[in-house]
């Protein structure tokens, strides 16, 4: 089964199933499309009659009087005609323009809410340079689609059922069969020539879409190309996806050269039966000179929108397929859903209970067995580890990026699934290992957790962090620009920021996912200080590398292999001289022999 670049099976759509998901959005403006259509109507009529009033002026002049008096009012009428057919065109233009420009808004605005409605899972999956070109070519088809079906398809329709009834009626029925077979000719043909070069348009969106994954990707690790020197490789993988594209876009213009002869062919036949039937009746005198002009400016008239019928069905068919790839982000399955009229989580005391959970991303791969634990209100607990020992989960689990597959996590005595996500992520904060930051300035970052927090209260936050020094000796000071995820920052002011950040949103709950790994021991003591002053009124779990950081915990928790195997304070697990005391030894030594390394090393250097 081929897969999407977002890991999950592409969604099937049907061209009804895309234009349908339109609709509503239509029918919230239904009073202008209704005027729209109404303008649209009336320059079709003022564009129809005109040939007709041509036809009676040429026929005025036909005449013996033609030169007693001049016919004053056809030619009055044939400018209005002309003017009527622009400015209703143009009024329809300016009446619908509103609609077009809200519906690309909502929906554009609906796959963004929807994108982060998603799970975690999904955006670990996902590749944003792909999602993010397949959402700028679906707004782009909105508009195509919603502009040329309206405007252009639905009228030159009812210009060719306009035509066809006066040819049928005012003359020869031949000349409204002529101009009805190459109609259908044309469309039958038109139809399948495209159907055939779909496949060449949707290879040419997955190509296109996967280049821009790949060049995102690399730009996005610049560094990390820069590190192993491997430009040139990336460049060729950036190339190999091009080169496919290339191949895909030839036979797109190829057959398109295809699709235009045909169509060109099949129009030229049709006018050519109808001028020398019209030629034949005029030679018979059954039809006047101006009957000959006024069929003639039919097929003018018809030739135009016919011809650029083709392409804007071409077009429709290649906005349907770009389109289809958007609303297929919005089948994305929710994973975690709220509960229909789940109330807000109301913390009182932010007492945290894990009961018997158990987690796996895949079932074939169990991540936690039976994990229990409290984490008691106003109370520290920590947890250490080994790396996939399922630390990180803990933290995902409370703020429900995914749910528990056995077991409960209470919040005062509440199961975090009965209440909504955006009330629980309210009530806790987290300063992550990995901080990724919004490519702003330091002061945005920072107010970031708490975005309508006065000047005074950023700033605080800003000392309380001990990043404010750093910040004023910038030359822009809180207005720098952090860049592409904070790379402009180093990892401990990364970190520091992103304490601020959450220092700011002041919930009851706190999570600190080995927060200060990547500060020097300097910085790292200050700001364990106004953390340890912090938990004092919260409730905390900490994720711990430097054992050193958690020694007044109320309980540390040692898991191992996704299950807890030891449990205590810091002295009662040193007692037990078990994993505990084993991973304390170690981390001792190692802080002993880095002076000793930092000795060396200078001694070499001399």
């Amino acid at each position: 089964m081929r897969l999407t670049h977002y890991g999950q099976p592409p969604p099937r759509r049907s061209d009804w199933q895309t234009i349908k998901s339109l609709l509503p959005y239509l029918w919230e403006f239904r009073g202008r499309v209704i005027l729209a259509l109404v303008f649209l109507a009336a320059a079709k009529v003022s564009n129809v009659a005109v040939p007709l009033v041509l036809k009676e002026i040429v026929d005025a002049f036909d005449t013996p009087q033609a030169m007693l008096a001049l016919p004053i009012f056809l030619f009055v009428a044939y400018g209005l005609l002309r003017l009527g057919n622009s400015l209703f065109g143009e009024l329809r233009d300016a009446v619908f323009a509103k609609v077009t420009q809200r519906s690309i808004r909502r929906v554009a605005l609906q796959v963004f809410e929807h994108l982060h409605r998603l799970s975690l899972h999904f955006h670990l999956e996902r590749q944003m340079g792909g999602v993010s070109r397949d959402i700028e070519r679906g707004t782009a088809g909105i508009r195509f689609l919603l502009n040329f079906m309206l405007f252009n398809i639905l009228p030159t329709l009812i210009e060719i059922a306009f035509v066809a009834a006066i040819l049928f009626v005012k003359y020869d029925p031949w000349f409204a069969v002529i101009t009805l077979a190459t109609l259908v000719v044309y469309v039958i043909y038109t139809l399948l020539i495209t159907e055939w070069r779909m496949i060449f348009r949707r290879s040419m969106n997955e190509m296109d879409s996967k280049a821009n994954t790949r060049a995102i990707d690399s730009l996005l690790n610049y560094e990390t190309v820069k590190y192993f020197g491997n430009e040139s490789y990336e460049a060729r993988r950036y190339d190999d996806t091009l080169q496919h594209w290339e191949k895909a876009a030839v036979r797109n213009q190829t057959s398109l050269s295809v699709l235009n002869a045909g169509q060109g062919f099949i129009i030229a036949v049709g006018v050519t039966l109808l001028m020398l039937l019209a030629g034949w009746h005029v030679q018979q005198r059954t039809m006047t000179l101006g009957d000959l002009v006024l069929v003639n400016a039919f097929l003018l008239q018809l030739y135009m929108p016919l011809h650029f019928l083709g392409f804007v069905y071409r077009e429709i068919r290649h906005s349907l397929a770009d389109m289809e790839r958007m609303f297929g982000l919005l089948e994305q399955h929710e994973e975690v859903r709220d509960k229909p009229g789940a109330p807000d989580l109301l913390v009182t005391r932010g007492h945290i209970r894990f009961e018997h959970v158990a987690f796996s991303y895949d079932s074939r791969r169990p991540i936690l067995h039976e994990v229990s634990f409290d984490i008691p209100a106003g109370h520290k607990v920590a947890v250490v580890g080994a790396s996939g020992a399922g630390k990180s989960t803990l933290s995902r689990l409370l703020f429900r990026f995914y749910d528990v597959t056995g077991g409960r996590i209470l919040i005062d005595g509440r199961d975090i699934r009965d209440v909504t996500q955006k009330s629980l992520r309210r009530a806790i904060g987290i300063v992550p290992q990995d901080t990724v930051l919004f490519n702003d300035t330091i002061y945005y970052n920072i107010a970031y957790g708490h975005p309508d927090a006065v000047h005074a209260e950023v700033i605080q936050a800003a000392k309380a962090a001990h990043i404010h020094q750093f910040v004023e000796s910038l030359p822009d000071k809180y207005d720098t620009l952090v860049g592409e995820r904070g790379l402009k920052l180093s990892g401990g002011e990364k970190q520091r920021v992103a304490i601020a950040r959450t220092l700011l949103k002041n919930p009851p709950i706190l999570v600190f996912d080995e927060a200060t790994s990547a500060l020097d021991s300097k910085t790292e003591k200050a700001i364990q200080a106004e953390l340890k002053d912090l938990a004092a009124n919260h409730t905390t779990l900490v994720i711990a590398h430097r054992l050193s950081t958690i020694l007044d915990a109320e309980q540390i928790l040692v898991m191992e292999h996704g299950r807890i195997v030891e449990r205590g304070t810091h002295a009662e697990l040193l007692a037990r001289n078990g994993i505990y005391a084993h991973l304390w030894a170690l981390q001792l030594q190692e802080e002993q022999e880095q002076p000793k390394m930092a000795v060396g090393n200078g001694l070499t250097a001399g």
